[in-house]
């Protein structure tokens, strides 16, 4: 059986090559939705399958979304990318996903991979400020958009959340508790970077204690960003002589950690040990007991992403403030704070 070609399509339409390649590639030029339902029809009836490699070689362009996250393995990261893949497939793109590992050679070897396959965007989420993953952006020229974190070293478009109001809410909501102090689980640096959400996460923490009028000396703790870690240092912490009586995570991988710390030390929680967490990862609703933590809408910041990476209007005039698109947080309460 002969190959079937976009001329045989554009015959059976009654219309131009032209046109069938408008259709099937969403634009660049409109058509008018009688000529474009003749185009589909004909595809169908002839089962007509684009030779999208040949696309890519003359468009010099791919229909996939290259993304590159710090740790898939984590649940926001997860859930993230699972976001953006859906967000992509409404586009009719593809999601190509690589793991930086919280590596600045890596994070570098997927950029250079993904723009040197022609990507038609890239989104970064990356792991903490990269001169070096900034000089590879602009010397291709792609099109990129930030992701959950702005590194400072990077001038790019990006989607956020509002960390530091979140983190904030979660604080006052546990003060609100009558607790004396919230200790705060913080992230491995003790000089985080500008734009780091975990970052933003403990001065948020820090503006809430500062304006309640509490003590900070002491209570902020190091932790890695994973359950497992986050787990030996909560043992120590509530192990201790000086166990605070309630804690915010910058994470909800760090939360389920520290719950499964005071399980095992019979602590009761939230009886004499209040949590909070933050990201609302599907899990947070079934932890025991279920997390209190602090959502965005990433349905909705994926979909931006998307959108802002595949629109010619990627590359927004105006200061960096204006070049930030940021999404409410919210509090969501559940058992872990004292609620309910």
């Amino acid at each position: 059986m002969a190959k079937v070609t976009r001329d045989d399509v554009a015959r059976l339409a009654g219309t131009s090559t032209a046109v069938v390649s408008y259709v099937i590639n969403n634009g660049p030029r409109p058509v008018a939705p009688a000529t474009r339902e003749r185009v589909l029809a004909a595809i169908k009836e002839l089962g007509y399958r684009p030779d999208r490699v040949a696309q890519a070689m003359a468009s010099r362009r791919t229909d996939l979304i290259g993304m590159i996250v710090p740790d898939a393995r984590q649940p926001f990261f997860a859930e993230m990318a699972h976001a953006v893949e859906q967000a992509a497939s409404e586009r009719g793109k593809m999601v190509l996903v690589g793991n930086s590992d919280y590596v600045d050679d890596r994070e570098v070897h997927y950029l250079r991979a993904f723009l040197g396959m022609r990507v038609a965007g890239l989104i970064l989420v990356s792991q903490g400020p990269s001169e070096r993953a900034a000089a590879e952006i602009d010397a291709w020229d792609a099109r990129v958009v930030l992701l959950h974190e702005r590194p400072e070293a990077i001038d790019d478009v990006a989607v956020v959340t509002d960390d530091i109001g979140g983190a904030q809410l979660a604080t006052r909501h546990l003060l609100e508790h009558g607790h004396e102090y919230v200790a705060c689980l913080g992230g491995v640096e003790s000089t985080p970077a500008v734009g780091d959400p975990v970052a933003d996460h403990v001065e948020g923490w820090r503006r809430a204690m500062l304006e309640s009028g509490r003590s900070l000396e002491g209570r902020l703790f190091q932790a890695p960003y994973n359950r497992y870690d986050a787990y030996k240092v909560a043992l120590e912490i509530l192990a201790g002589p000086q166990r605070p009586p309630a804690i915010f995570c910058s994470t909800d991988d760090q939360a389920i950690g520290v719950l499964r710390a005071a399980r095992e030390l019979r602590i009761d929680v939230p009886g004499e040990l209040a949590v909070a967490g933050f990201d609302d990862v599907k899990e947070a609703a079934l932890t025991d007991p279920p997390l209190t933590t602090i959502a965005s809408d990433r349905p909705a910041m994926a979909r931006a992403a998307v959108d802002l990476v595949l629109d010619d209007g990627l590359r927004v005039a105006g200061s960096r403030r204006e070049r930030l698109k940021q999404f409410p947080s919210r509090l969501v309460v559940r058992r872990s704070c004292g609620c309910g």
